[in-house]
């Protein structure tokens, strides 16, 4: 999708979504199914995505935009290659997690939220990631890495850089 081409799903994607929707009740049923659907079609859920996914399903924007804005897992903005969502919820603060996204920061060079200049890593907090014992958390790419240290952080950094200059 281009920057002034609106967001439409395949047809195949489509008719995923009308089985979708006949499976539930109603058509809100479905909306965090076909929002994750949209997620990964799209990359993020632009307002004209959210828009356009409200129209598919007969919502107003209004129903489409709650959800999006409740759920961490749910991005508004364009990440990086590598999104480090760091959990920040009592567990993992009282475990270093506030000192270790100002690590990832400063290594970065960014703020909690933004991507690097070259597109590789983003980072972002959420408020509860589900690991307490493996405190503090980070999800990378949906991937759980428990534990987690500056050390670890910078050596993961580092190995994805290379891999991604190979």
């Amino acid at each position: 999708m281009t920057m002034n081409e609106a967001p439409r799903f395949s047809e195949e994607r489509l008719q995923e979504i009308q089985a979708l929707v006949a499976r539930y009740p109603g058509p809100q049923s479905a909306l965090l199914p076909v929002l994750h659907m949209a997620q990964e079609d799209f990359g993020y859920l632009s307002l004209d995505v959210q828009k356009y996914v409200a129209e598919v399903l007969g919502l107003t924007l209004i129903q489409v935009r709650e959800v999006v804005t409740f759920y961490t897992m749910f991005r508004e903005q364009p990440c990086g290659k590598y999104l480090m969502e760091v959990c920040t919820n009592a567990s993992c603060m009282l475990n270093g997690a506030d000192e270790l996204v100002r690590h990832m920061c400063d290594k970065l060079g960014i703020k909690v939220g933004e991507t690097t200049p070259d597109g590789m890593f983003t980072v972002t907090e959420v408020e509860c990631a589900g690991a307490c014992s493996g405190a503090p958390v980070v999800q990378i790419n949906n991937v759980y890495h428990e534990n987690v240290d500056a050390a670890y952080i910078d050596a993961f950094i580092e190995k994805a850089s290379k891999e991604d200059a190979a």
